[in-house]
């Protein structure tokens, strides 16, 4: 082997830098697992057992709500995967810096930020599903819907990490508690999560504002994949919403990214 040779290369930094992280998160398993499932499984609780049993729900919410809190949970883990611990990096634990010398090109770490993002999301997707059959009895599955299932869910863990990378870079640390308050809890309830997009057809106004949250594509696509007898919009469209939305918030991250960087 030359010296050259054992230059590392863009691609093996990379590898090194996403298997570092994966590592990471496989050693702190139980911790990312109580993480990411005790919100959706107390919501699953919550919506589907407990109102259920007092007769105000009934027995088909919790299949058409599952889907929704596999959608919540992934885009989520994604966003918060990529933006608590980016504008912790760039402001207290300055760890960014170590990451800007490895020697692959800037825009590279931050793709790396939203891969590791878009892999938890996907683990954290994949753990809901048993879950919510240990809390509701049983899961909803449609064996042809798979492929869509998992193109929804990666499209839709991108835009979480996209905003994410978007959100880190921009919001400076003394605002991050009114910041996420003021996001994450809209980003929540108006992503047709608890409800199908179409059965807003009296509250067209609030129809139309859960049209404007890409939550919503990702949530009527895991739908329309696990329970397609529900109502819910084309996949088709919301395949398309997704990938525009992924790259547009991926555009704006990786800029600001770029800006934080630099300074």
């Amino acid at each position: 082997m030359t010296v050259l040779d054992a230059q590392p290369t863009p691609g093996r930094a990379f590898r090194a830098i996403l298997w570092r992280d994966v590592f990471v998160t496989g050693k702190e398993f139980w911790v990312f697992l109580a993480q990411v499932a005790l919100q959706p499984l107390f919501m699953l609780f919550v919506f589907a057992k407990v109102l259920n049993a007092g007769g105000y729900v009934s027995d088909d919410y919790a299949h058409l709500l599952l889907p929704g809190i596999v959608a919540l949970t992934a885009f989520l883990t994604a966003l918060q995967t990529v933006s608590f611990p980016l504008i912790m990096e760039f402001s207290f634990t300055k760890e960014i810096e170590d990451r800007l010398l490895a020697p692959l090109p800037t825009y590279l770490v931050a793709v790396e930020k939203l891969l590791l993002a878009v892999l938890r999301a996907l683990a954290a997707a994949v753990v809901m599903f048993p879950v919510g059959a240990l809390v509701l009895g049983s899961a909803p599955w449609h064996s042809d819907g798979v492929w869509l299932l998992v193109v929804s869910l990666i499209l839709g863990s991108w835009v979480g990490a996209g905003i994410g990378l978007a959100l880190g870079t921009m919001v400076p640390p003394s605002k991050i508690s009114v910041i996420f308050a003021v996001i994450l809890t809209p980003l929540m309830f108006t992503g047709a999560t608890q409800y199908p997009w179409q059965s807003l057809d009296s509250m067209r106004w609030f129809q139309v504002v859960t049209a404007l949250n890409p939550l919503t594509y990702l949530s009527e696509a895991v739908r329309a994949a696990v329970v397609p007898d529900v109502p819910h919009m084309p996949p088709w469209l919301c395949i398309v919403v997704l990938l525009g939305s992924g790259a547009l918030f991926t555009a704006i991250g990786i800029r600001g990214f770029m800006r934080r960087a630099i300074n």
